[in-house]
């Protein structure tokens, strides 16, 4: 071998050697990694309009900003919070009396007021309409007093029928389910949809040693139709059908008013009016089944008064679609 082959193949050498140093050495650059899926931009849509509440008999529970106008802000929150007078915490450490405007039990939802200058950012209010089973959702809330704690899950079921226990009756509610960590002090925090917008009020969680991981939110239209009146701290009227009316399987009920009994689950009526007639069974509103008063009135929930609906009607053994008008 001449001696231009051995510099040429020392040559190629030393720069082998100088290219697999290069790849190798070790950066001084610090590499940043960057998760995709963070929900961190959502969370900053409302992080700061989440607050701590706490009643001077010791309750707490957290709640959201959903406006603000030229004195004041105004926050959602869950009914069975609110047991005495009550102080919020705003995600700036500020403490404040907080006025309760109005509230509901069966909605289990209430209204505070502040001054707007503890008010940081108001929550974006959308529907639950438009939620489907599996959508990632998450919620910010105060469990055990830690207050800003996010957590996240999915919407594990809709239109989940809940019953709901007053002073005066057994009702039911169509609720939101959910697997996102719910504990005490989350009750009345926003259950939030990917992009950060308000779909429901966290408001129970089943426990049990053998149960993990179902908790429960009221839809927040339910909220929004009734917000105007508690907000001027009237009584909350919910919408009815306007004539009376049993279960189909009220046989003493049927009986006194000489309806003949009719084995499928519904709604009689016992009087005509609003388009009705003595003797209709109801089996449906706006193409949802019903099967006694209880399901009707759940239902019924997601209108306001005046709103028209049309109820599916058995009339002579033929099916009828009739509307009436909400009072």
């Amino acid at each position: 071998m001449n001696k231009k082959n051995i510099v040429i193949l020392v040559i190629i050498l030393l720069l082998g050697i100088w290219g697999i140093y290069t790849i190798t050495k070790p950066s001084k650059t610090r590499v940043q990694m960057f998760e995709k899926t963070s929900l961190n931009n959502s969370i900053s849509k409302v992080y700061d309009a989440t607050v701590f509440i706490k009643t001077l008999n010791g309750n707490y529970g957290t709640g959201f900003i959903y406006k603000k106008d030229n004195k004041y802000g105004y926050i959602l929150t869950n009914e069975h919070i609110i047991t005495s007078d009550v102080e919020i915490t705003n995600s700036k450490d500020e403490t404040t009396k907080a006025e309760v405007l109005g509230k509901n039990e069966y909605l289990d939802i209430a209204v505070l007021r502040i001054d707007k200058k503890y008010v940081n950012q108001v929550a974006i209010i959308n529907n639950s309409k438009n939620a489907l089973i599996g959508d990632s959702v998450f919620t910010i809330g105060s469990p055990l007093g830690y207050r800003g704690t996010v957590t996240q899950g999915i919407i594990s079921g809709k239109d989940r029928l809940v019953k709901i226990d007053t002073k005066d009756d057994e009702l039911l509610m169509k609720v939101i389910q959910t697997d996102a960590a719910i504990n005490e002090g989350n009750s009345g925090g926003p259950l939030l949809n990917i992009n950060g917008e308000v779909i429901g009020i966290v408001s129970l969680k089943l426990s049990d040693k053998d149960i993990e991981g179902m908790g429960f939110a009221i839809p927040i239209e339910y909220a929004i139709n009734h917000i105007k009146d508690l907000e001027e701290n009237k009584e909350i009227k919910f919408p009815s059908l306007g004539v009376k009316i049993t279960d189909s399987n009220n046989t003493s009920e049927l009986l006194k008013n000489n309806i003949d009994i009719n084995k499928e689950d519904g709604i009689v009526v016992l009087e005509d009016n609003n388009n009705l007639k003595k003797g209709d069974l109801i089996i449906g509103i706006n193409n949802k089944k019903v099967k006694d008063i209880l399901t009707l009135n759940c239902e019924l929930l997601e209108y306001k008064t005046k709103d028209e609906v049309k109820l599916i009607v058995m009339r002579n053994n033929i099916k009828r679609f009739i509307k009436v008008s909400l009072s």
